[in-house]
């Protein structure tokens, strides 16, 4: 593989990771083996959304193996041209609970504070497809920021603001403190958390300098997406151990994808590795029913299947939740295997995580 970063000498600088990351066709070709529809995608002018790929992130991707799982979820294919049925823009309607530009406010008492559509690495099932990667009108600036920091402090019952994007990340530190500062001023905040990929992707962004200004804002939780145990590496576990240190609650957020993790095998590895890096598996999600992702959505019932497989084989600390979050609004609602088989008169008839029958439980 050729990759940018097997040529230069300054790959540990996030900001030349940023600057020099795969975004044209020509970049993938010189780099990776290409199917047709691989070709085919890159070049067409009609592709739903950017293509980016950081030099380091990149280099964790097999150059020959089409089914490689990260390659599936970076490097775009003709199938994200086809709007399925049940597929929306905006499957969350975020748009439409947005009582400022960037900011979403579904939930009582929190907000969504998306404050960039910039991020490292565009993943082809990206719920935010519609924004992200330079889009005109949703474009952030501190003159949007400050309208969404007014709303905030008008709106006492809001406790929770999760900064994302795009990626947050993606900024400077110095951009990052002026939200946090200013964030942390409002009193009825509890705490502040931030919505990454970085960590995984680019990891060479997480540095002592950052951590620093961080631990500055405590309470500030940091909520990572991470999909596959490739993904762990020594430079991302580099990265979580800083953040850690820092004393940052670390989370995990896994979208479930078909031919890329929709394995318990696969999730019993990466929840493992996630809690030996201190990071809480805490959310596992259905792919959102964004306009052309039905080749990466599985069937419901793949994700409470794999659930119910980690439960006797995993401490409950290392199980996520398992989320749908519902079209139209409707909000994020936990699944979970149902050990309840019946009742008879007072007693509960329970299967156990083996799938063992005939216990029973007295609940008169």
């Amino acid at each position: 593989m050729n990759t940018p970063e097997h040529r230069a000498p300054d790959v540990d600088d996030w900001k030349w990771q940023m600057q020099n990351r795969l975004r044209t066709a020509e970049d993938f070709d010189h780099c990776f083996n290409l199917t047709d529809s691989e070709r085919s995608a890159l070049t067409d002018s009609e592709r739903p959304f950017p293509v980016s790929i950081t030099p380091y992130y990149a280099g964790l991707i097999d150059p020959q193996d089409a089914d490689d799982p990260l390659r599936k979820t970076m490097i775009p294919r003709l199938d994200e041209f086809v709007a399925g049925e049940g597929e929306y823009d905006d499957p969350l309607a975020e748009d439409v609970n947005s009582p400022v530009p960037g900011l979403v406010h579904r939930y009582e008492d929190r907000v969504l504070f998306l404050m960039t559509d910039h991020c490292p690495v565009y993943c082809r099932y990206c719920t935010r497809s519609r924004l992200v990667g330079g889009n005109a009108d949703f474009e952030m600036t501190k003159r949007r920021w400050q309208q969404s920091i007014e709303y905030i402090q008008a709106h006492t019952e809001i406790h929770d603001v999760l900064i994302s994007g795009g990626d947050p990340l993606t900024f400077s530190d110095e951009k990052l403190e002026w939200l946090l500062s200013r964030l942390a001023d409002i009193k009825h905040l509890d705490f502040i958390r931030i919505g990454t990929k970085v960590p995984v992707v680019m990891p060479q962004r997480i540095t002592t300098k950052l951590c620093e200004m961080l631990k500055k804002y405590h309470p500030v939780f940091m909520s990572i997406h991470v999909i596959h145990p490739n993904e762990i590496t020594d430079e991302s576990s580099a990265a979580f151990k800083k953040l850690a240190d820092a004393g940052i609650p670390l989370g995990s957020q896994t979208v479930l994808l078909k031919g890329v993790n929709d394995t318990s095998a696969c999730i019993l590895k990466l929840m493992r590795l996630l809690l030996k890096n201190r990071v809480r598996p805490y959310y596992l999600l259905q792919c959102d029913p964004i306009k052309g992702s039905a080749h990466f959505r599985t069937k419901v019932e793949k994700g409470i299947e794999i659930i119910k497989d980690l439960r006797g084989h995993l401490s409950g600390y290392g199980i996520p939740q398992f989320i749908l979050d519902v079209p139209n609004g409707g909000g994020k609602i936990p699944l979970v295997p149902d050990y309840i088989t019946g009742r008879e008169n007072d007693y509960l008839k329970i299967t156990n995580y083996k799938g063992e029958t005939g216990y029973s439980y007295y609940d008169g």
